[in-house]
Formats: structure tokens, sequence, C-alpha cells
């Protein structure tokens, strides 16, 4: 049964039909095919005989202590200005079907508020003397006397199940909440949509906090438990036209498990297919003799995800020229994060991870020989860059300013990755025969510490050794 089956939208039958912000993106009308009852005696028979719903308040979530802080360093940026945060509204798929709600990284990093958030929820910064009083704008579940509760496909609770009060909300975020439709548009106001307040919404991610680092070590090792899993079913993988699929499935059934969803599209590229660096179609097969290039994050309810890159045999075991490009690229990675401590320029990671790219398709006589002429070549084979932000967003932080984000200094506490690879593309002939349709990838989830960093996902083997003893393993 789909969301609107036997039932008019939620326009055509909610009583509670107040001018409020938008929760889902379009308005769906299926009149044409209710059938729902609309008789006195029925509206009265459905709206009574309902147990009585106790209002138990839940503890503060551990997020907020470090909340407050978050919106009080955007409010000492912005003195004087009413700031407006959407967390968006639920995104049309197809007709009258929605994607999973999501709501905007922004919003939930000010609030804590991840995957249970309301849709179409809001959060104001009022202006005050000492700076600005939060309020929590959402739509609040309707009662049971309301046909909100039973007609309305979109928001009620008979259709998508419990949704919270605005006391349980203030009491879970340590916010104040009111209802969505007292919420009223100023002029003047800044909101997302507003250049300078979108980046430093943005900047105020690039140095995570206690909490954010928790959450980002969880995801990481929700994340080697699915590449654990995947690993266990190469086998059957193999065994199907569509492998790619297999590992794709078994990697989502982990993120559903231990997370909400998936960081991104995951990408499961076996063979030639791991050299187009965004494969998400997932429809090859899963070969002996090829390798895997496993690219794939969990994405916790608090919204923080892990992207974690490994390249495995599928046999079991590297051939040589498999384990010469793979080596390779793990030395890349290895020099890259050998230099990440405070005070380094962030560009610096990957200039380092490109020496080695360069020094190795020279020594293999790749590039072209040219003593004096100063272009990159060696980008042919690896044409994206080394590292990017991490938090929320899988590609956190990208609104900040190229000052602070690429020409950015480190400091303790940012999060990124370093993923430096090879791509040998199957028509390649600048490269010979044996090398062409090999595609690697290893890619880590690095913090900064006071003193240099850590590794969030060591615990994943890197070496081919290691990962040929964690393919058997997996397997047995």
């Amino acid at each position: 049964m789909t969301a609107l089956d036997n039932l008019d939208s939620a326009a055509d039958l909610s009583n509670t039909d107040t001018q409020v912000p938008d929760t889902h993106d379009v308005k769906i009308d299926n009149s044409n095919r209710s059938t729902t009852p609309q008789s006195d005696r029925f509206l009265d028979y459905i709206s009574s005989h309902w147990a009585d719903r106790p209002e138990e308040l839940p503890a503060a979530l551990p997020v907020t202590a470090h909340t407050g802080g978050r919106r009080a360093a955007l409010s000492a940026l912005f003195t004087g200005k009413r700031l407006v945060i959407h967390a968006g509204a639920m995104k049309q798929r197809s007709n009258d079907t929605f994607y999973q709600y999501r709501p905007h990284s922004a919003f939930a990093h000010l609030t804590g508020w991840g995957s249970e958030s309301e849709p179409g929820a809001i959060l104001v910064l009022d202006p005050t003397p000492n700076g600005h009083e939060a309020t929590l704008y959402f739509r609040e579940r309707a009662g049971r006397d309301s046909d909100e509760f039973f007609a309305n496909p979109e928001i009620g609770e008979f259709w998508i199940g419990p949704r919270p009060s605005l006391a349980q909300v203030a009491a879970a975020l340590d916010v104040p909440t009111a209802p969505l439709e007292a919420f009223e548009s100023t002029e003047g106001e800044l909101t997302l949509e507003n250049e300078e307040l979108a980046r430093a919404a943005s900047e105020l991610r690039l140095v995570k906090d206690s909490y954010e680092i928790v959450e980002m070590q969880a995801a990481v090792d929700a994340t080697a438990k699915g590449f654990e899993d995947v690993l266990a079913a190469l086998p059957k993988a193999s065994a199907h036209k569509r492998g790619e699929r297999i590992v794709e499935g078994v990697f989502n059934q982990r993120a559903r498990l231990d997370g909400n969803t998936v960081g991104y599209e995951t990408i499961a590229a076996a063979g030639s297919h791991a050299c187009t660096l965004h494969w998400i179609r997932n429809d090859g097969d899963v070969r002996e003799g090829d390798l895997l290039l496993l690219d794939a994050g969990v994405e916790l309810d608090s919204l923080y995800t892990a992207d974690i890159t490994r390249t495995v045999p599928i046999s079991g075991t590297f051939s040589p020229v498999q384990r010469r490009v793979y080596e390779a690229v793990l030395e890349a990675a290895d020099a890259a994060r050998a230099i990440v401590k405070p005070g380094i320029r962030f560009g610096d990671v990957h200039e380092e991870a490109m020496k080695v790219i360069e020094r190795y398709t020279r020594e293999w006589g790749f590039l072209p020989s040219a003593e004096n002429d100063p272009t990159a070549y060696y980008r042919r084979y690896m044409v994206h860059g080394t590292s990017h932000h991490l938090g929320m967003d899988v590609h956190d932080c990208a609104q900040a300013r190229r000052e602070l984000y690429l020409d950015g200094v480190l400091r303790a506490g940012m999060v990124f990755t370093i993923e430096p690879g090879l791509y040998f593309q199957p028509d390649d002939l600048t490269v010979p025969e044996e090398y062409r349709g090999i595609g690697v990838r290893i890619e880590d989830d690095i913090v900064v510490t006071d003193d240099g960093c850590v590794n969030l996902s060591a615990g994943i083997p890197r070496t081919a050794d290691d990962v040929e003893s964690w393919i058997k393993n997996a397997q047995q």
C-alpha cells in the first residue's frame, strides 16, 4: 500500500489546515482515489476510545552539552540579526512517495536533532541585548480527535507512527519549542540562502568538539563491521551476475542496523569499474582475479558519517601488479598522514601524497620525459584531491572559505579523509596492458590532535598482507 492509497491528500482532509511552513516540498492531491468515510458518526467513532498517552519527558541528550555553545558562536558573528535555520522539507521521489527524511546539517549541528527531526522544523535565533534567544518551531502531533491523525498520510500518526510533543523535544534538546504555525518571517532575517550565514554555519563545523569525535569514531567502527560483512559475502557476490549489488546491499544492511543509513551512495566497484571515481550503478559482476574497491560509510542517528575506502583482491590474493599498485597508494597515504599536525596547511597533505604518486608513475615509465616541463602529467592517474573535511556531511564544511579550507591551517579537532589512489583506465594506452583496468584507493578518517593525528580507521586492515589475511579470516 502506498502512502496515499484510498485516502485524500492532507489538504483535502485535514481540519488543521492553518497556513504553516511546508513539511513536504510538494502538495499531493489524491482526492480522486479517496474512499474515506466522511459521515459524522464515523468521524466521532474513529476519534474516540483511545487510551490516554502519558506525557513522559526524556532526559536531555548528551549533545546538548555542546549545542548551546555552537549557537552562541554563531550568534556572536551576527549581532542584532535574526537568524532562521530551516531543517528542510521532505523531498519528493515520485508522485506521492518521498525520500527518507534528513534535516539540513547546519540545523542538526545547531540543535542536536538528528534522524528523528521533524520535517519543516525551523530553528530561530532572535536577537537580544546579550546575544540571541533560540526557539525551535515544528509541527506538533495532532490529537486523536483531529482527522490529521488518521487522514493525513504525510504527517498523521496512523500513517507514519508516533511523533513527539513540543515538551518532549524541548526536554531532549534543552531548547524552547513552539508550534510551527506560530512562526512568522520578518523583514531582514537571514536564512541559509544568505551566503554569509551559510558560510559561517559551515565554518563552525571545521573543528569538532569532543562529542563529535566520539560520534565519528562510532561511525567508523560501524563501517568496519560493514566491511567485514562484505568480505564474508564475496563468494555470494561472485556467484551473481550483479555481484556489486550484493556488496552494496550487504553494506547498506549494516548501515541500517547500526546507524541511520549510509552517509552517501555506496561505491561497490569491481574490476575496471574501480577506475570510475564515483561508480554507484553497482550493477557489474565480481570476478575472481579482479580487485573490489569499496568506498562506503555508515551514518549514525546523530548524522555523523564515516567515509572509508578499502581495495581488496576478490580471490583473496593480490597479483604481483595489483600489489605493486596497492603498495604505491599505501605509501602515498602513509606519507600524507605522517605530516599531519596542527599548524601545517591543509593543502600540504595533498601535495605530500602527490609526491609519491608522481615518483612511482615516473619510475614505472608512464610519464612523458620532460625535465623542464612543470605539467603534472601524473594527475592523469589521480585526478581527485587527497583530503576533504568529514562530519555530518561526507564532504563537510564545503561552503567554508578557501583560506580556511584548502589553504587553512590545521587545528586540533579537525577531522578529514586521506584517500590517495591510482586509476588506470581500461583503454589508457599510456600504461602497459597489465595495468589497464586496475583502480586502487585507500581512504582513512583522520582526527588532528594537539601534537599530531590519530587514524580513526586504523583498525581496518591496510597493508597488502593484512588485507589478504583479513579476507581469509572473514570467510572462515
